[in-house]
């Protein structure tokens, strides 16, 4: 009789067994939370690597400094003041254009996602717009705008609208329909189902859209600052270029890299906060 107990006291499964079981295997399942600090861990070994390189004489110090020849020069920029004013004029520009591309991408998305009238003379005219390179429109702009601030905005507004307004169209369209119906059973409004399905469902899509826009803010720059400017990074390198600084062209280039890894590891830990309750193999 003892034994028959004790036998179906340990073939009875324990409370909550299956959901640690299912729980461990998710676990398994997911690589984990990425640290930020985790990044760096690529440009620390091309860093190391570009050092080593150095040391050992395999670069030509001419073409490709060392890095501590890299790092006394910026030095030597600070001090004078010359790269802090190019820094800010540079910020300045990305900003601006930054901020109008993504009020535009998000304007045009809306209208377009949620409005057939708003497709049909919307989504055509950035189609046209994305097939046509945005840095060939630079004479066209210094025309209508002049060789001031005015067109260098104008074309970084072009470079960061076009990816935010494609993916979050894109996440707009790709609503699932069971969703509509879903809402309709609810008897939800039309503002109400934008507002708990539509812009919720979207925001995946849109968070795509405002890292490349962020990145692409920066690529237009180095190009655009080269064009009739009297000051920023680019200008900088431009004036380097002539007079064959290559270790000031670096500077101009790792300061463009940080801002670039900077504003999209921002983007990110945005996105995971917003995006908290969606479940990734990155989250």
């Amino acid at each position: 009789m003892t034994a028959a107990v004790t036998t179906t006291v340990r073939t009875t499964p324990v409370a909550g067994e299956d959901e640690a079981h299912r729980v461990r295997g998710r676990r398994r399942l997911t690589p984990g939370r990425r640290l930020p600090a985790a990044r760096l861990a690529g440009p620390a070994l091309l860093l190391v690597l570009w050092a080593t390189a150095s040391a050992a004489g395999q670069l030509d110090p001419g073409a490709v400094p060392a890095p501590w020849t890299v790092l006394r020069t910026a030095g030597h920029l600070w001090s004078a003041g010359t790269l802090p004013t190019d820094i800010l004029t540079s910020v300045e520009r990305a900003a601006y254009g930054f901020a109008i591309g993504l009020t535009a991408g998000v304007v045009l998305a809306l209208a377009s996602g949620l409005s057939r009238v708003g497709e049909a003379l919307i989504d055509g005219t950035v189609q046209l717009n994305r097939a046509i390179p945005t840095l060939g429109l630079i004479p066209l702009f210094i025309l209508w705008l002049g060789i001031g601030e005015s067109f260098k905005i104008a074309i970084i507004a072009i470079v960061v609208y076009v990816p935010i307004y494609l993916n979050t169209h894109a996440a707009l369209s790709g609503i699932d329909s069971r969703f509509v119906e879903l809402a309709e059973v609810q008897g939800l409004t039309r503002f109400q189902f934008v507002r708990q399905i539509v812009i919720p469902g979207a925001l995946p899509g849109f968070f795509v859209g405002l890292r490349l826009g962020v990145t692409g803010s920066w690529l237009g720059l180095v190009v655009l600052e080269q064009i009739n400017a009297t000051s920023g990074l680019g200008y900088m390198m431009f004036q380097a270029q002539n007079y064959g600084q290559s270790d000031v062209i670096l500077v101009g280039l790792l300061v463009y890299g940080v801002f670039g890894l900077v504003s999209d590891s921002a983007v990110r830990l945005v996105e995971r906060r917003v995006l908290s309750w969606r479940r990734t193999l990155s989250s």
